[in-house]
């Protein structure tokens, strides 16, 4: 039988390339269980919204005529016609309302919660299955698992952990535009300032960070390392979690977390340390986590379950094939 192909539209722009997915599969052009994901697809049997941005596609690029179109035509039709709105990427007018389903990415920062309650007012509109990591969210739900450890399926399934040389590193960003940003980065102010050993490793980062530089690929900077920080921007709901911690295990690390409460019903006990605070306290905590390497060969076998949940069960390639089947 033929695999079912999977569009996907993104405003991320790093995520418009035909094989995005592809390495999450063991089996070649991103096929799993009954469905094929090829992003580009002009024509696909089913459209994956991953957090695509109606407030801006609509409301930025849309003229009033065609806006007024769209009012005029919802009038008359039980749910709004794609093809009635010229600003949506053709796709729309391909595949019909309840094959297109839609994933918000984004947590729910006060500074982007009414985009977000935008974002789900026009997915409703347009999309048969609307879900993110929210309260507020149509259908709340935890996000399935992407990664950007930039190695094949096989390898991170099989491989054995790879060495182990060095304590700790963190691989995070400078950016700052929202309160939660800036208190991580304050607590890499703290960081620096201690006398604890972390290698830090990202993009943008503040000149005074003392930073060895960006990654091509996030691998490079956490398989050779016992142990990882992974701090989400938001820990204040129980359904986000975010690649972060995917990455980290993904590369062997056990990785000092500091998020909500989704990763503990998501991933075995034991492979990961929960970070309590972003302060002196946890500049301690994670001062004698590191000092040995203890901690990570007690969570090893807790850290190679987890894995193998991020790749087969938490997997977006599993999350859109179990979605699909139950849309017959």
């Amino acid at each position: 039988m033929e695999p079912k192909t999977v569009g996907m539209l993104s405003s991320y722009s790093g995520l418009n390339q035909a094989d995005w997915l592809w390495k999450q599969s063991p089996h070649c052009f991103g096929r799993w269980g009954n469905i094929q994901v090829w992003a580009t697809d002009s024509q696909p049997d089913y459209l994956l919204l991953y957090q695509f941005d109606f407030y801006r596609v609509l409301q930025s690029r849309s003229q009033p005529r065609a806006q007024s179109l769209l009012e005029w035509c919802n009038r008359f039709l039980p749910y709004p016609s794609k093809a009635a709105e010229p600003s949506l990427p053709k796709q729309f007018s391909h595949v019909p309302k309840d094959r297109t389903l839609f994933l918000l990415r984004e947590p729910p920062l006060p500074e982007v919660w009414s985009q977000n309650l935008s974002n789900y007012d026009y997915a409703q509109r347009f999309c048969g299955y609307v879900s993110g990591p929210d309260d507020d969210a149509p259908i709340p739900d935890y996000m399935p698992a992407i990664w950007y450890v930039n190695l094949p399926f096989q390898y991170l399934r099989d491989a054995p952990p790879p060495e182990k040389v060095r304590a700790c590193s963190w691989v995070t960003s400078g950016i700052q535009r929202t309160a939660n940003h800036r208190k991580r980065i304050a607590f890499m102010k703290v960081l620096e300032n201690s006398d604890i050993g972390v290698d830090l490793y990202g993009r943008d980062l503040p000149t005074w960070a003392q930073s060895l530089g960006t990654l091509s690929n996030k691998w490079s900077g956490l398989a050779p390392y016992y142990y990882t920080l992974a701090l989400e921007n938001y820990a204040d709901n129980s359904w986000y979690v975010s690649e972060k911690l995917w990455d980290a295990l993904l590369s062997w690390c056990l990785p000092i977390y500091y998020g909500g409460s989704a990763a503990d019903r998501l991933l075995p006990p034991g492979s990961f340390l929960r970070l309590a605070s972003l302060d002196d306290q946890g500049i301690q905590q994670i001062r004698e986590t590191i000092a040995t390497p203890d901690a990570w060969h007690q969570a090893k076998a807790a850290i190679s379950e987890a894995r193998q949940v991020i790749l087969h069960k938490l997997n977006l390639l599993n999350w859109l094939d179990e979605k699909i089947k139950d849309r017959g």
